[in-house]
């Protein structure tokens, strides 16, 4: 596609079951491109709501030739909606956002401000997080800090895909082939020159979040194989730790048995058995976690299946 042809800004924002906040999230949405002025497009992707989120894009689309709306056959999970909305969007720059606005499309033209500085990436770094419980805040600090430890990628702490970036960086990222994805450590991975913009986020303004605590901890799980080996290493390390004890326990009943002493073998048999089988089931799990995502790579299927297009250019 030629630069002519290109809107100047695409909107990305994968949704499921957001029938209630999608008419204010594209009155704000539309209010704040009118106030940037330029061309631009809305990319909606329905990941198999069971509402009537689709229905609510295709009229929206109707009366807003700038409103693309996207139908996934079915549910594919956030990361992957995401990609297949990106994957959609035309624009020389896109911003990424999800539908329930928390994070307000009103930073747009502060981050468009910084985007012009020569960044490549601008990304919200939240300072704190309205409406959502003190358990989920702590556990979405520790897993930043963890997965800074763990992994030679600078990913910044206190961050979700909510960002703005150039084209040249998403047709990279769009080249990335992995299946589990974890996109705002991808597009960290790709480096350039990346600026936070530090803002308050919000709470819902409708609806109830999509990332129960199941989800967050497969999401967190896909991140981390992604990302790092530290756990296969450890596996490793343990493994040779657990070698060393049963070792241990080898001697130890052999010099019982040649001074003839008499050992109190069920106890200590018993605590050997266990200790050596918990941490060898727990390394094979380690270790099963990181084959079953490259036997879901290698299967080469597609990201995503869209069923249909509706708006955009004809």
């Amino acid at each position: 596609m030629s630069l002519a042809q290109r809107p100047a800004l695409s909107v990305v924002a994968p949704c499921y079951n957001e029938q209630d906040v999608l008419p204010e999230f594209l009155r704000r949405v539309g209010a704040v491109l009118d106030g940037v002025g330029g061309s631009s497009e809305i990319v909606l992707v329905d990941d198999g709501s069971r509402d009537r989120t689709w229905q609510v894009m295709t009229e929206a689309a109707t009366r807003d030739p700038r409103i693309v709306a996207v139908s996934l056959m079915r549910n594919h999970g956030h990361q992957l909606a995401l990609t297949a909305g990106l994957s959609v969007c035309r624009g020389e720059r896109i911003l990424i956002i999800d539908a329930d606005l928390q994070d307000p499309p009103e930073l747009l033209p502060d981050m468009m401000r910084l985007l012009d500085q020569d960044a490549d990436v601008v990304y919200g770094q939240r300072r704190q997080r309205d409406g959502e419980s003190l358990f989920k805040r702590a556990t979405a600090a520790a897993f930043y800090r963890l997965i800074g430890r763990m992994t030679d990628v600078a990913i910044p702490t206190d961050t979700g895909d909510f960002r703005l970036m150039n084209r040249r960086v998403l047709d990279l990222l769009l080249a990335m082939p992995e299946r589990h994805r974890f996109i705002r450590g991808m597009v960290a991975w790709i480096g350039g020159k990346q600026v936070p913009l530090v803002y308050d986020r919000q709470a819902r303004v409708a609806g109830e979040s999509k990332y129960p605590f199941t989800k967050m901890v497969r999401f967190a799980a896909d991140a981390i194989t992604a990302f790092s080996v530290v756990p296969l290493m450890a596996s490793m390390t343990i493994g040779w730790v657990m070698a060393a004890i049963g070792f241990a326990f080898f001697v130890y009943s052999i010099a019982g048995w040649v001074a003839g002493a008499n050992l109190p073998g069920w106890t200590s048999l018993m605590a050997a058995v266990g200790l050596l089988g918990g941490m060898q089931f727990l390394m094979l799990g380690i270790i099963g976690a990181y084959l079953g995502r490259l036997y879901d790579q290698n299967k080469g299927r597609p990201l995503f299946m869209i069923r249909d297009i509706v708006g955009g250019p004809k």
